[in-house]
């Protein structure tokens, strides 16, 4: 129980940074629905999929490896950072400047014509992204949340004020609705014609604010590489390289590709580019289930490695997975029976509600790649890796034909299910075979059950007309408490242990 606890403090600790600076950041939401055209909503949910992929091969699985060298193989952990931060280095800015060079023609390929600029820019924001993993990552692994958490929140501060002051202040004084007297000032900084630009400049400066900042914080770096010292670790990192292409590509690749995939005209009055900016301002509505996993897995990677070598420790891990799933499905009913109140907080234009019905499809998706984390501790104790490859291959077949297949019959429903389906085939193989080689005694019938009913409640909360607001809002929350009920019906004996436990100290 001790470690539980510890490791939902660090969780709240990491999730506070976490939450709190995607909240702020999900506020701009209806600052883009609101000031930007549903072709540049469409435009950012591409190229950040695409952004998303390529950072996954810029950093190419060296984080958890730092993790595994740092910890658990009786290495210098000082000499384990600076190693793999030089070869990080290395490799950001040799394969940032392809990108830079390439623009060009990356520009062309996918139809942004005249906005190469953009491109260039992505170059140095994946680069700065790589090059402060590590220093990330040392942090965390010397449990430093407070820093950590301070200087995340920092970088989506700096990039939060930047969206608002040039798609939302500067736009208002260049149209003299505010200040008119700056009017003359903004116009030599504000193009009125650039929309998503600001997005990816924002997000550039942001970054570039960090690097003197984490680099103060780790401390004590040489550059320098040992080409023995690092071999082993690159072949560790390898199959977590393909693993991380696995979420990316399933979590991305539907933005990425959507816009390619649907037959133009398939929602009337809509380009498919447009289609897409609904899309991905969807996604933006499941982000609160992606947030608790983000810093679940902040919390729990280091977690892991730490009590790994503990004879109790596939019970500990069973026990986490469990108030783990419980958890995420009652998040995932409380966000889906409240779409409508979410959906006209959050996003501002008109037509973003016609892709509301694809959320709870999503949550579920997001809600199986938080167990998926929790199943693949085994290889990464183990150090089989190699299984990695395997399960990705399959999730990336997956994704890639639900997609082509279902995305031309039901449009954004097929893109939502793909990311479901995917999720879902990855997690049900790597139960599989880590419980031949890494047996941990998960209560897998419970939580199947959890999952089911609380999916079924979720759409039974979205659809339910109750007539009058205030009774529908009653209503489709009660199906909230009806879940945990339930739960604790399930769970009377484990209930019962714990208020012992709590009475006697």
């Amino acid at each position: 129980m001790s470690q539980l606890k510890k490791l939902a403090g660090q969780t709240a600790v990491y999730g506070i940074s976490s939450i709190l600076g995607r909240t702020v950041n999900f506020l701009l939401i209806p600052i883009y629905t609101g000031y930007l055209t549903k072709d540049d909503v469409g435009a950012y949910t591409a190229l950040y999929g695409y952004m998303a992929l390529f950072n996954i091969i810029f950093t190419y699985g060296m984080e958890t490896t730092y993790f595994r060298y740092a910890t658990g193989k009786g290495l210098d952990p000082q000499k384990v950072f600076a190693q793999i931060q030089s070869l990080l280095i290395t490799t950001s800015i040799s394969l940032g400047a392809i990108i830079y060079l390439s623009a060009p023609t990356l520009a062309s390929w996918l139809n942004y014509e005249g906005q190469e600029h953009l491109f260039k820019w992505i170059a140095w924001v994946l680069a700065i992204d790589a090059i402060l993993v590590i220093p990330y990552a040392k942090l965390r692994k010397e449990n430093r949340a407070f820093q950590f958490a301070l200087t995340k929140l920092g970088n989506i501060l700096i990039n939060v004020g930047l969206n608002i002051f040039f798609i939302v202040f500067c736009y208002h004084v260049w149209k003299g609705d505010w200040l008119a007297n700056l009017s003359p000032f903004i116009g030599k900084i504000y193009n009125p014609e650039w929309g998503v630009e600001y997005i990816f400049l924002s997000n550039l400066v942001a970054n570039a604010a960090m690097i003197p900042v984490l680099f103060w914080l780790t401390k004590k770096f040489r550059f320098g590489f040992n080409r023995e010292f690092l071999k082993p670790m690159w072949h560790y990192a390898f199959p977590l390289l393909f693993m991380g292409l696995a979420g990316v590509i399933n979590e991305t690749f539907s933005r990425t590709t959507f816009e390619y995939i649907l037959p133009e005209g398939f929602y009337e009055g809509l380009t498919a580019r447009e289609v897409t900016g609904i899309f991905g301002a969807n996604f933006k509505l499941a982000i609160l289930m992606n947030l608790i996993i983000q810093a679940f897995k902040y919390a729990a990677e280091p977690f892991f490695f730490n009590q790994a070598a503990d004879k109790n420790s596939p019970e500990l891990f069973a026990k986490v997975m469990h108030v783990f799933v419980i958890f995420c499905s009652v998040l995932m009913i409380a966000v889906s029976v409240n779409l409508d109140l979410l959906g006209n907080i959050f996003l501002r234009g008109d037509g973003y509600a016609l892709g509301n019905y694809i959320v709870p499809v999503l949550l579920l998706g997001y809600l199986m790649l938080g167990i998926y984390f929790n199943l693949s501790i085994w290889f990464k104790l183990t150090d089989q890796t190699k299984y990695s490859f395997y399960i990705t291959v399959i999730g990336a077949l997956v994704t890639i034909v639900v997609l082509f297949t279902l995305v031309p019959k039901l449009g954004l429903m097929g893109g939502a299910l793909s990311t479901l389906c995917c999720y879902t085939v990855m997690t049900i193989i790597c139960y599989y075979i880590g419980q031949k080689h890494f047996p941990i005694p998960y209560q897998t019938g419970k939580a199947v059950f959890y999952l089911l009913f609380a999916f079924a409640l979720s759409y039974l909360g979205f659809f339910w007309n109750w007539g009058n607001s205030l009774i529908q809002f009653i209503g489709r929350n009660s199906l909230v408490f009806v879940f945990v009920l339930v739960v604790l019906w399930i769970e009377k004996n484990e209930v019962r242990q714990l208020l012992l436990s709590l009475r006697k100290k």
